[in-house]
């Protein structure tokens, strides 16, 4: 669809994209800022009507995803991407969102924190290695106490014995 204007020029009506991609380059994602992204999510449900044929219904909320960026690529240009992480119940889960995709509502920069890398790919080990070391705290905590209780079981049958002894 074009529009004439007086002066001889053309103006496309055309949409490229109908998200907001000058308020999305502004934002300036970088690698440790804490983000919140909201997705729009569009749930497909059958069920059948009055007329008892099947029916498609569409739903759609809204669902947040936040923790931390670990890596930003391609800056701002059209296939850039980011990547968030996030521990959700103990278990590291990260998702890769494209910047300028229809199906994010918005994005909320929570905090921004000064790194000395672009990629911040190490999180991941170090987060496994500070789960194991708590593993290893755990283990270290329980081993005294099951040690007490077998040395309280081992001396109760002792002293019965001296006892039937003496007399």
């Amino acid at each position: 669809m074009l529009k004439s204007f007086g002066n001889g020029y053309m103006k496309s009506g055309v949409v490229i994209s109908p998200v907001n991609m000058k308020e999305r380059a502004d934002l300036g994602l970088r690698s440790g800022d804490t983000v919140r992204v909201w997705q729009k999510i569009v749930e497909l449900k059958q069920t059948k009507g009055a007329d008892k044929k099947e029916k498609t219904v569409k739903s759609a909320r809204r669902q947040a995803f936040e923790g931390t960026v670990l890596a930003v690529k391609h800056g701002t240009e059209a296939g850039a991407t980011f990547t968030v992480r996030r521990t959700a119940s103990g278990v590291g889960v990260e998702r890769i969102f494209p910047l300028y995709s229809p199906s994010i509502d918005s994005i909320e920069v929570l905090r921004r924190t000064r790194t000395r890398r672009a990629k911040l790919y190490f999180i991941r080990r170090k987060a496994a290695r500070e789960v194991s070391h708590a593993m290893r705290k755990q283990i270290k905590v329980a081993a005294p106490e099951k040690a007490v209780i077998a040395q309280e079981e081992n001396t109760a049958p002792a002293t019965q014995e001296a006892a039937a002894a003496v007399e």
